[in-house]
């Protein structure tokens, strides 16, 4: 199963070709999800889009297809050791806080994270599948 990051579910929100070919199977097999942190970043990312009602509208038709996981302890237990395995001098460097929670819902769930940030390689034993921007 994949989880989607905010980059690829917003660029498949706009139709974008190599997002929409990527995903749309997923959806089709239902072995996709979101986070809800991803939902908020793309529904904030909505609100400044001129068409935005239309976006809006598309991404309540494909949340009814994908399913946003929320956070729960195990995820925010998961969340505090990733952040202190990152910190230096223990590790490579932190990512943001809202990254690390999708990574930890990834990692908990045990999800193949789908993005366009490369800083989730930083993340120990996380599953990762890094696509271009587009």
């Amino acid at each position: 199963m994949f989880l989607l990051d905010t980059g690829p579910l917003a660029s498949y929100l706009q139709g974008r070709g190599a997002a929409v070919t990527l995903i749309s199977p997923w959806i089709e097999d239902r072995i996709v999800a979101t986070t809800l942190v991803s939902y908020g970043e793309v529904a904030e990312y909505l609100l400044g889009q001129a068409n935005r009602l239309t976006l809006e509208a598309r991404f309540r038709r494909l949340l009814q297809r994908i399913e946003p996981l929320a956070n729960d302890r195990v995820v925010m237990d998961r969340y505090a050791v990733v952040r202190r395995q990152l910190r230096p001098p223990y590790g490579p460097g932190l990512i943001g806080d809202l990254d690390t929670i999708v990574a930890a819902t990834a990692l908990v769930r045990d999800l193949t994270l789908v993005t366009t940030d490369s800083d989730f390689r930083r993340v120990p034993d996380l599953k990762l599948l890094v696509s271009p921007p587009r």
